[in-house]
Order: C-alpha cells, then sequence, then structure tokens
C-alpha cells in the first residue's frame, strides 16, 4: 500500500515541477498548438499555446512508478511493463502527430488511417503479448476470457481476443483525444478514472484467490501493482492539471491524450474489468458518441447536424456557455459515471456472496 502512496505523490511532484520547465523549453522553440479555423473563434486565442505536455505525464508516472518500487523493495511486474510500453507506443504516434501539426504549420499531422493502423499495431502486440509471461499459478497478464466486472465464463479465440483488445484501445485511446477540447477537461476526467482502477486494484488485491478464502474471489495477475501504476498516472494527471487548468499554459496534446487513453484501456483489460470501461470513462464513451452520430446523421441526411459542433463540448460552446462552465459540469458527469462504475463493480462482488 506504501507504494500506492509514494508513486501518487511523487508523480503530482514532478509533473508539477516538469511542466512549467517543458512550458518554457517549448515557448523558446516556438512549439505551439494549431488552432482549427472552422471551431469556435474563442479558440482562436490559444493559437501558439504551447502542446505536448504528454511527455510529462508519461515521464511523471513512469519515473514515480520506478522510484515507488525501488523505495518499497518490491518487485516489479509483467503486467505493469506491458501497459507502460502501450503507453509509450501510442505516446509515440501521439508525439508524431503533434510534430508534423508543429512543424506543417496547420491542424493536421498523421492521416486517420495512419493513426489508426499504428495503434492496432501496437495493442495487438499488447493483446498478443499479454497472454503469455505467466505468474507461479499461471496467471497472465491478459485473460482468454470476456471480462465484464471480472472473468466471466465467455472464452475467446486468439484472433477473437486481439480483436477485441484493439477495439478496446482504440475506441479509449481517440475518445480521450476528442475529450481533449477544453482547458483542463480531459485530464480531470482521467484522474477520476486512474483513482478509480486504485480503488478496483486494491480490492482486487485484498480477495485475490491467492490470499483470500472467500467466494468468488479475484483472479487477477498484478491488482496491486495495477493500482501503484493507477496512482501514478493519477498524479501526473492532478500535477500537470494546475497548468492545464483555464487558461491552460500548456496542451497536453496527442502525445498525452492518446497515452492516457491507452493507460485506461490497458488497466481495465489486465484488471478485468473491461465491460466497466463503458462506465469508469463514461465522458469519453459520451463524447465520442457525440461523434459518431454527428457523423453518421451528416452522411445519412445529405448534409443535416444533430449538433452545431462535434465533439460534444464544442455543440455547449456554440450554444453561448463558457468553457469553465462546461468543463466543470462535464466533470461532474465523469465522476457520476466513475461511481456508477465502482457501484456496479462493488454490487456484482455483493451479489456473488
Amino acid at each position: 500500500m506504501k507504494g500506492i502512496v509514494f508513486s501518487g505523490a511523487l508523480s503530482i511532484l514532478l509533473s508539477f515541477i516538469f511542466t512549467p520547465a517543458l512550458i518554457r523549453i517549448l515557448s523558446r522553440r516556438g512549439v505551439g498548438q494549431m488552432i482549427r479555423d472552422d471551431g469556435p473563434k474563442s479558440h482562436h486565442v490559444k493559437r501558439g499555446t504551447p502542446t505536448m505536455g504528454g511527455i510529462v505525464l508519461i515521464l511523471s508516472s513512469v519515473i514515480s512508478y520506478f522510484v515507488s518500487h525501488l523505495i518499497t523493495g518490491v518487485g516489479i511486474t509483467a503486467s505493469a511493463i506491458l501497459v507502460m510500453a502501450l503507453i509509450f507506443g501510442l505516446g509515440l504516434i501521439g508525439f508524431l502527430d503533434d510534430w508534423l501539426k508543429i512543424s506543417r504549420k496547420q491542424s493536421l499531422g498523421l492521416t486517420a488511417k495512419q493513426k489508426l493502423a499504428t495503434q492496432a499495431l501496437f495493442a495487438a502486440g499488447f493483446a498478443f503479448a499479454g497472454l503469455h509471461f505467466k505468474d507461479e499459478s499461471g496467471l497472465a497478464p491478459i485473460s482468454n476470457y470476456f471480462s465484464g466486472v471480472r472473468d466471466t465464463s465467455i472464452k475467446l479465440g486468439m484472433a477473437v481476443l486481439i480483436i477485441w483488445i484493439i477495439f478496446l484501445v482504440l475506441g479509449s485511446s481517440n475518445g480521450v483525444n476528442l475529450t481533449d477540447g477544453l482547458d483542463g477537461l480531459a485530464s480531470g476526467a482521467a484522474i477520476m478514472t486512474f483513482l478509480a482502477f486504485v480503488v478496483i486494484g486494491v480490492w482486487e488485491f485484498g480477495q485475490s484467490c491467492a490470499i483470500a478464502d472467500v467466494a468468488q474471489c479475484y483472479n487477477v495477475r498484478d491488482p496491486l501493482d495495477m493500482a501503484v501504476l493507477s496512482a501514478a498516472l493519477a498524479g501526473a494527471c492532478a500535477g500537470f492539471l494546475w497548468w492545464n487548468a483555464s487558461p491552460a499554459k500548456i496542451f497536453m496534446g496527442d502525445v498525452g491524450s492518446l497515452a492516457l487513453g491507452g493507460a485506461i484501456s490497458g488497466i481495465a483489460i489486465v484488471l478485468r474489468v473491461e465491460a466497466l470501461l463503458a462506465a469508469l470513462g463514461g465522458l469519453f464513451v459520451l463524447i465520442t458518441l457525440s461523434v459518431i452520430i454527428q457523423t453518421g446523421y451528416f452522411k445519412l441526411s445529405g448534409g443535416k447536424r444533430v449538433f452545431k459542433m462535434a465533439p460534444l463540448q464544442h455543440h455547449f460552446e456554440l450554444l453561448g456557455w463558457g468553457e469553465v462552465t462546461i468543463v466543470i459540469r462535464f466533470w461532474i458527469l465523469a465522476g457520476m459515471s466513475v461511481a456508477a462504475g465502482l457501484g456496479l463493480f462493488y454490487g456484482q462482488w455483493v451479489v456473488s456472496q
């Protein structure tokens, strides 16, 4: 449990310190955000704000994770290494996308096909590797069984499992990416999701089949270490949010949003709570659905729109809502969704006893 505290506290500190240092470096190099001309006019004042702050999120969380293990003397697990590899992989894609936007001085980086294909490649590698590295009891980081709020009896073949994990990773990473459109919105919502994973990881460890003689115990490879990594990610987002809140001094960029989305899906998969992603990442799901609905209806209706603009947060901007108002209200929605997810997780355990 000490590892969770050390990891979270150090990550907040590192992120809080590293972020202004990165702001100065990026400002000197002229690395600023490109703004779409067809977006809300209020965003034009943000043009040139330093971006790629996700570098801090990745470094702060990973450094804190390893330092906490060094302090506590606890071994590093295969599950955490795999999730961090996924974070680095998706973060690299986001970095390339951000860099192309900056170098070309336009809001277009990698094409949609390029981003999706490379994301799918890293997700497939994560899925395949996760079926290996079994511990002494034979548990691998990723289960062959479909997971709801725990493993079910539905066994998936390797091909189906890899496709399913690709879907989860792409949905989560792009969901966070779409949410990252207002100051502090994505980072604030991500904090709540990662804190929920801390609670789930600690609970699964306490009710693990390896140490607890209870009905419906949890067969999860490294739940407590996932709580440590989740605490590090939550801390990194909290320290970054100090500088990312309105008016933002820096944006996380695609390097941050894709990495955070990959972390959310990766941790959910390893903790065997895949179906809970819809609740624990409820805000990201809602905003992603708004884009799907807008795009689908636009094509089917011959140019008509459901929302004034998608993603959903920009619809409310065009309705006249203030940016801070939207962010706070969306945070409330995210918190309610996370609470519902934790309620479903705990409720399933109560019913099973």
